[in-house]
């Protein structure tokens, strides 16, 4: 299992699935990340948190523990 958080500036990855429950998820949901949803890693903050990326043609910062529930391929 990949996490975005694994992922490294430059990739491309796909979403396979969401972990989390309740409020959590359904915040990652809002923000656009759904399954099977390109997302490409723009940038990592110089400390590691925030991770940048673009979905859906729009720039989103993503905490690491949130990035950490988000499984890519």
């Amino acid at each position: 299992m990949k996490t975005l958080r694994q992922a490294k500036i430059g990739d491309t990855a796909w979403v396979v699935k969401l972990h989390g429950a309740g409020a959590i998820k359904r915040r990652i949901m809002d923000m656009g990340i759904t399954r099977g949803v390109e997302v490409h890693i723009r940038k990592v903050a110089p400390l590691g948190d925030p991770i940048e990326v673009t979905v859906r043609g729009y720039q989103l910062s993503i905490r690491k523990t949130d990035a950490e529930m988000i499984e890519v391929e």
